[in-house]
C-alpha cells in the first residue's frame, strides 16, 4: 500500500486535476474488489481550519440527500460501501439519508476509515454492520443545543443544560439565598427550551435504537436500546467529542469487522482515504459525495462562500 506521502507525491508530480483522477481510481479499484456500489462520504473537517464558514458546511445537512441521490444515479446494485468521515450535523438530515439508502439497498457497510462523530455515528448505526481500524472511532451521539447569550451563540450538550436546570432547583429549595446566583442563569433559558432539550435525547435515542434493530440485528435479539442508551449518555462520556474505538464499540455490542482483517481489502479503503484527504487539504473542496463511477456533489468554499458543483 502507498503511505499518505507517496499518494500526496503522486498527486502533486503530476497535472493541476490530478487529484481527481488519483482519488476517482482509488475508488473504483475499490469497487472493482468488493463489487459492491461504493460511495465515499467525506468532510474536510480534520484536515481545514476555515474561519467564518458558513455553519453546517462541513457537516451533515439536507443538501446532502441530494448529494446522496446524485451519487445513487446509475448505480444498479443492492449492497453498499458507504466510506464516512464526518463530524456529524443534523439528525433530521441523517434520518432522511438513511431512508433513502434502505430503500435503494439491501445490506449496507459502513466504513470508517477515520472519524464518524456524532450524528455520522447515527448513520453507522443503521448500517448491517460497520468496519473500523485500530485507529478508527466513532463518537457520542447525546444533542447539542445552540442557543444565543449575552456573548453571541452557545452550545451545549442538551443533557447538562437541563443537569444545571435540576442543579438550580435543588440549590434553591435547600437554601433560598441563592436564589440571585440562579436568576440570570434561568431567566436567559427561552420558554419552551428545556422541552427541546428533552425531545432531542428522545429522538436520538429512539431512532438509533430503531435503526439497529431494524438493520443490524434483525432476526435476532433486540439489541438497539441498550446500545443506545449508552451512547447518548453525556454523563458517561462527559464530552461530546470523545473517541470511542472499535473493541469498546464491540463491547457495548455493535457488529463491528476490524478493517486490518483483510489486508487488501484494507489497503484499497486507506488509499481511497488518503487520496480524498488530500484533494479536501489541497483545493478548495471541504465536502464530497461521490460513487466509484465519479459522479456526485463536490461543496467548495470561494471567498468563504459555499458553492456546489456537479
Amino acid at each position: 500500500m502507498p503511505t499518505r506521502g507517496e499518494i500526496q507525491q503522486e498527486i502533486l508530480s503530476n497535472r493541476s486535476s490530478s487529484q481527481d483522477v488519483v482519488r476517482k481510481r482509488y475508488l473504483k479499484e475499490l469497487h472493482e474488489y468488493t463489487k459492491r456500489d461504493t460511495i465515499i462520504y467525506a468532510s474536510a473537517f480534520t484536515t481545514k481550519k476555515i474561519p467564518n464558514l458558513p455553519s453546517g458546511v462541513l457537516s451533515v445537512s439536507l443538501d446532502d440527500v441530494q448529494a446522496f441521490m446524485a451519487a445513487r444515479h446509475q448505480l444498479k446494485g443492492k449492497e453498499l460501501d458507504l466510506i464516512l468521515h464526518s463530524p456529524g450535523g443534523s439528525l433530521e438530515a441523517a434520518e432522511q439519508i438513511v431512508l433513502y439508502l434502505r430503500k435503494q439497498y439491501d445490506h449496507i457497510r459502513v466504513i470508517i476509515p477515520q472519524n464518524a462523530m456524532s450524528v455520522a455515528t447515527m448513520l453507522a448505526c443503521a448500517a448491517d454492520e460497520i468496519v473500523m481500524g485500530a485507529h478508527s472511532a466513532i463518537g457520542p451521539i447525546d444533542p447539542q443545543i445552540t442557543f444565543p447569550t449575552q456573548n453571541g451563540l452557545f452550545t451545549a450538550p442538551a443533557q447538562t443544560i437541563l443537569d444545571e436546570f435540576e442543579q438550580a432547583k435543588k440549590e434553591v429549595i435547600a437554601d433560598p439565598r441563592v436564589s440571585p446566583l440562579w436568576i440570570n442563569k434561568i431567566s436567559a433559558i427561552p420558554h419552551g427550551f428545556l422541552q427541546i432539550c428533552r425531545n432531542s435525547i428522545t429522538l436520538s435515542n429512539t431512532k438509533v435504537a430503531e435503526w439497529l434493530d431494524t438493520y443490524m440485528f434483525k432476526g435476532s435479539e433486540p439489541k438497539g436500546k441498550g446500545i443506545a442508551d449508552w451512547l447518548v449518555s453525556n454523563r458517561e462520556h462527559l464530552t461530546h467529542s470523545r473517541p470511542i474505538n472499535i473493541d469498546q464499540a464491540r463491547d457495548i455490542g455493535l457488529k463491528v469487522v476490524e478493517l486490518e482483517k483483510n489486508h487488501e481489502f484494507q489497503e484499497r479503503v486507506l488509499s481511497l482515504f488518503h487520496a480524498t484527504m488530500i484533494t479536501l487539504e489541497i483545493t478548495d473542496c471541504v465536502k464530497l459525495v461521490e460513487n466509484h463511477l465519479g459522479k456526485g456533489i463536490f461543496v467548495q468554499v470561494h471567498f468563504q462562500q459555499p458553492v456546489k458543483q456537479k
